[in-house]
C-alpha cells in the first residue's frame, strides 16, 4: 500500500503526464494574416480548403485560423518574416522595388484563365526564378494569379481616348506601366479601398477582375464594366509563411503541410478565382451594370494591343541583372499556361 507520501507523488507524476498529453493533443494553429471582407474568394474558399487540406494531411496536429486587421497587405511580407503573423498572402505590386520578376505573370497577351496561369506560374517560377532570391526570408507556399484585370468604371468606354486624364485606382505591378501608357492619372490604393473610392467620387475607374464586382461590391458603385477579350493584365500573388513556423513543426507535419501547398494550391487559388470571376459577372447582371463584352477584332481591344506592343522586351530588360533567362522563362510560361488551358477543355482568348 503507498503510503501518504507516495501517493501525492504518483499522483503528482499522473497530473503531470495528463497535463503534458493533453498539451501535446492540443493543435498548432497556423495563424494566417488576411485582407479583403470574410466573403472575399481567397477567405471563404481559397483559406478553408487549404486549411481542411492541412489539418487532414497532418491528422489535425496543424489548423489555420484567419486573422483580420494586421495592416494593409504591402506589410505582409514584412509581417511574416517578422513572424508576426505564421502566414499570409499578397498581391506581389503592393511592394514595388522588391518584386520585378513577378511581372511576368501579369503581362498582357497570355490570354488564358487564373487555373491555368497559376498552374504554369508555379512551375515556371520554380525552373527559372526561385534561385533568384525574390522571396528569401519566407517560405514559398504558393503562387497565382487573378482572372483579366478589366475596366470599372463610372462612364461608359468607348475608346481608349475615354480613359484618358482619368483618375484611376492601380494596385501596383504591371498595371503602372499601362496606365501610363493609357495616360491615366494613378491613384494606389489596396483592393480593400476601391469600393470608398469609387462611392465618393475619388476615382474614376478602377483595373481589377471581375470578381470585385462582387468579392468588394463593385457592382454597387461602378455602373460600367468593360471586358477586353484575354483582359489588360493578370495580377500576381503568393501566399507566404514564416519559416520558423515550419521549423517548429515534426519532420512529418512539415512535409505534410508542403505537400498539400505549393502547386496543388497555386491551382486550388486560380480555380476559386475563375468561379469567383463568374459570380462577379452574375453579381454585376444582378445590379444592372452595363456590361460591354469587347470583341477580338473591336477597335478598342485592337488599339489596345498596339499600345502594349514592347511591354514582352520592357519587362526582360528591366530583369536583366538578375542571373535568370527572362526570355526563354516568359516563352515556357506562356506555352505552359496555354497548353494546361487547352487540356482542361477551355480556350486561349487573345
Amino acid at each position: 500500500m503507498l503510503s501518504n507520501k507516495g501517493f501525492k507523488t504518483a499522483l503528482a507524476a499522473l497530473m503531470l503526464s495528463t497535463s503534458l498529453t493533453a498539451y501535446a493533443d492540443e493543435p498548432i494553429i497556423m495563424h494566417i494574416a488576411t485582407a479583403g471582407p470574410p466573403g472575399h474568394v481567397q477567405n471563404s474558399v481559397v483559406f478553408p480548403t487549404w486549411g481542411k487540406w492541412i489539418e487532414d494531411a497532418t491528422e489535425g496536429r496543424v489548423q489555420i485560423k484567419l486573422e483580420y486587421g494586421l495592416g494593409d497587405q504591402g506589410s505582409f511580407f514584412t509581417l511574416v518574416e517578422d513572424g508576426v503573423a505564421d502566414a499570409a498572402w499578397s498581391f506581389h505590386g503592393y511592394v514595388p522595388g522588391r518584386f520585378r520578376l513577378t511581372k511576368m505573370a501579369e503581362l498582357p497577351g497570355l490570354g488564358v484563365n487564373a487555373e491555368a496561369a497559376s498552374a504554369a506560374y508555379w512551375e515556371v517560377y520554380q525552373q527559372y526564378f526561385a534561385k533568384a532570391g525574390e522571396h528569401d526570408g519566407v517560405e514559398l507556399m504558393g503562387l497565382f494569379t487573378h482572372g483579366p484585370g478589366q475596366i470599372f468604371s463610372k462612364q461608359e468606354i468607348n475608346s481608349l481616348a475615354d480613359l484618358q486624364g482619368k483618375k484611376i485606382r492601380l494596385g501596383g505591378g504591371i498595371q503602372q506601366d499601362i496606365g501610363e501608357r493609357l495616360g491615366v492619372t494613378p491613384v494606389a490604393a489596396p483592393g480593400p479601398k476601391v469600393y470608398e473610392l469609387m462611392q465618393q467620387g475619388i476615382v474614376d475607374g478602377v483595373f481589377m477582375p471581375a470578381a470585385s464586382e462582387k468579392d468588394f461590391r463593385l457592382a454597387e458603385v461602378a455602373p460600367n464594366l468593360t471586358l477586353l477579350p484575354g483582359g489588360l493584365y493578370l495580377g500576381s500573388f503568393a501566399i507566404i509563411a514564416n519559416e520558423e513556423f515550419l521549423d517548429k513543426l515534426s519532420a512529418k507535419d512539415r512535409q505534410a503541410v508542403m505537400a498539400v501547398s505549393g502547386a496543388q494550391l497555386s491551382i486550388l487559388a486560380g480555380q476559386a478565382w475563375d468561379q469567383s470571376d463568374k459570380n462577379g459577372i452574375a453579381a454585376a447582371q444582378q445590379n444592372q451594370v452595363a456590361i460591354k463584352q469587347v470583341g477580338d477584332d473591336s477597335p478598342l481591344a485592337l488599339d489596345y494591343w498596339k499600345l502594349t506592343a514592347g511591354m514582352d522586351q520592357n519587362w526582360i530588360d528591366s530583369v536583366s541583372d538578375p542571373d535568370v533567362n527572362a526570355a526563354e522563362a516568359l516563352n515556357r510560361f506562356r506555352e505552359s499556361a496555354q497548353r494546361y488551358q487547352s487540356q482542361q477543355g477551355g480556350s486561349a482568348a487573345r
